[in-house]
């Protein structure tokens, strides 16, 4: 058997080369759809990532393959019925990233709110002469209201974190969560509109769909404080790029710290770079050494499960087995 890894991986893949031949892409940025496409009919296994398009082309053109496996918790660049209707598993590598994710949420929300990044830059530009009383002013956290648009498994470890600093915690989601969910967060529901209004700080973990695409464009920022910070660890495509960059660049909202993009990477002539008040980092949100290890570890048991023909432990097609 034959197995395509789409990216070098934080781990020994021994495991893999002892049941097929491997093949890893080994440069930095992911390989071509038309490498893939090449490459595809004669493998029997792929393990790839957030950045390969796995449509229903590439999918129709595997007839050897018997399991796709992501390292990634989203799979939304994978055409899934597609998939299903070649009886190919899908697999994913659900709650590994769950922390990580919060963890990065917090640092980018406390560097965008006390200006970190900006004061660093201050720094190392040697305009820094003195203590000055109005020098670099940021937003207090404790005591403000932190508005998280999605509560699932990161949403919620999100809310854990917001304890420490005695934050009022409100939420908006597809569904309203459970009476002792939200107890034992100490969080309150409320719909889109009034969690934008009312938020010091709003924080996106939703999944992107066709619903939540561009979920946030001029109306929602118009909707927002003046004083508000946005910050997104989700998917850049939630965020329209255009109506964040008019946001920040008129004051709208007082900056923003993203973890995503849209496109990825973010094109350097983008008009969003020129801003201070926004802060962007290559999405790292799982990028902890224990995280990405575990992840690789679940996208590896996937795909070992799916070609001795065994159900995935973390499938995201299961009809597939009906």
């Amino acid at each position: 058997m034959k197995i395509l890894v789409t990216r070098n991986l934080p781990i020994d893949l021994s495991d893999l080369a002892q049941v097929a031949e491997v093949e890893v892409w080994p440069e930095r940025q992911p390989p071509a759809y038309e490498w893939l496409l090449e490459k595809v009919p004669e493998i029997d296994g792929l393990l790839c990532l957030l950045t390969d398009r796995i449509d229903r082309t590439l999918l129709e053109a595997g007839q050897r393959l018997k399991a796709v496996s992501q390292m990634a918790v989203g799979y939304d660049n994978i055409e899934i019925a597609a998939a299903t209707a070649r009886g190919i598993p899908v697999g994913h590598t659900p709650g590994v990233l769950t922390e990580a994710t919060a963890d990065l949420t917090w640092a980018l929300l406390l560097s965008a709110s006390r200006r970190i990044v900006e004061g660093d830059r201050f720094t190392r530009s040697g305009q820094w002469q003195t203590w000055e009383p109005d020098l670099l002013l940021g937003a207090d956290l404790t005591g403000a209201t932190l508005g998280i648009v999605g509560l699932g498994r990161i949403g919620q470890a999100v809310a854990r974190r917001a304890r420490g600093f005695d934050m009022r915690v409100i939420y908006t989601s597809r569904q309203r969560c459970d009476l002792e969910v939200e107890q034992a967060l100490g969080v309150e529901y409320r719909s889109l509109e009034q969690l934008l209004s009312t938020s010091d700080f709003v924080t996106i973990h939703t999944a992107l769909t066709s619903e939540t695409h561009y979920l946030f464009g001029d109306r929602q920022f118009q909707q927002m404080q003046p004083t508000a910070i946005l910050i997104n660890t989700a998917r850049g495509s939630i965020v329209e790029p255009a109506a964040l960059y008019r946001a920040l660049q008129t004051g709208q909202i007082a900056a923003a710290a993203i973890d995503v993009t849209e496109p990825e990477p973010i094109p350097m002539d983008s008009p969003l770079l020129t801003l201070e008040n926004l802060i962007v980092t290559p999405h790292i949100g799982s990028a902890s050494v224990k995280t990405r290890r575990k992840m690789a570890e679940m996208a590896i048991a996937n795909l070992l499960a799916g070609l001795r023909g065994e159900r995935l432990p973390h499938v995201v097609n299961p009809e597939v087995y009906s």
